[in-house]
């Protein structure tokens, strides 16, 4: 019985998770270029359940052996195994603006932080008072020659990253990297991602590689309301069911030993 009480709790802890997630998702629908995570989880090894009070005897070349018949399996519970995220492409928005460039496939801009480069896909940027292309937070945006600097608020990007002036004159072109195993980037908040040892490094997206760029439009979240909605849902249903499964359990467990102080 007190197994019982460890395979509800560890399913009440994974559906916990799994609605921390969606409550992320939720909270950054509005949030350009935002990729939405999902709880992946996995159960525990099986065991095996045998009658022990069986007689399984066998008998082989050097003796013989009991071996209780097998009678089904029991589980252990679940527990999460990775918060993966979700990158599909968002829907674009246009906003009119130059300074907004979106990405149309796989790929990430690069910015200067103080903790190093990092990488995103909101593309909502702005003109600093120095002239340099920022993020919303402050970052300067990176491009493959360095910071990039746009004196002239009427620049233009091509599809294929380079920013010229109105009068034609290139200033440079954006930096966008890729990685062998983009799944692993680990999520730095302010939108921002950082690489690891199994992402791997970044490099720049050349080729069939490097994405096609939109100016004056916006990457949204592919985040889905109705169907995070319904998810919810879904844990919350799972979560009472488990709440229920040890409320259970503890109804027998107090039986059991009011029967047995009783009877002693």
């Amino acid at each position: 019985m007190v197994q019982g009480w460890y395979t509800g709790a560890s399913g009440m802890v994974a559906q916990q998770n799994r609605l921390d997630a969606i409550a992320n998702n939720l909270a950054n629908v509005d949030t350009t270029g935002y990729k939405r995570d999902v709880a992946v989880n996995k159960n525990f090894s099986e065991l095996l359940l045998r009658r022990m009070n069986d007689d399984g005897v066998y008998t082989f070349w050097g003796g013989s052996a009991d071996v209780a018949p097998i009678v089904g399996k029991v589980g252990l519970g679940v527990e999460t195994n990775e918060l993966y995220t979700v990158f599909e492409q968002g829907s674009f928005k246009n906003t009119g603006a130059a300074t907004d460039i979106a990405l149309a496939g796989e790929g990430f801009f690069t910015v200067q932080t103080p903790a190093g480069e990092r990488y995103t896909r909101a593309g909502n940027f702005m003109i600093g008072k120095e002239g340099i292309l920022e993020t919303k937070e402050g970052y300067p945006v990176v491009g493959e020659n360095g910071i990039i600097r746009v004196t002239d608020k009427n620049f233009k990007v091509n599809d294929d990253g380079v920013i010229t002036t109105s009068d034609d004159q290139v200033v440079d072109r954006l930096k966008l990297v890729r990685f062998d195993n983009e799944r692993y980037l680990k999520k730095q908040g302010e939108n921002l991602w950082a690489s690891n040892e199994i992402s791997g490094p970044a490099y720049i997206a050349e080729g069939k590689e490097r994405p096609d760029l939109l100016q004056e439009y916006v990457e949204t979240s592919n985040v889905n309301v109705v169907n995070e909605m319904v998810q919810m849902i879904e844990v919350n249903r799972a979560y009472e069911a488990n709440q229920k499964t040890i409320q259970s359990e503890d109804t027998m467990m107090s039986t059991l030993w009011s029967r047995v102080a009783t009877l002693r």
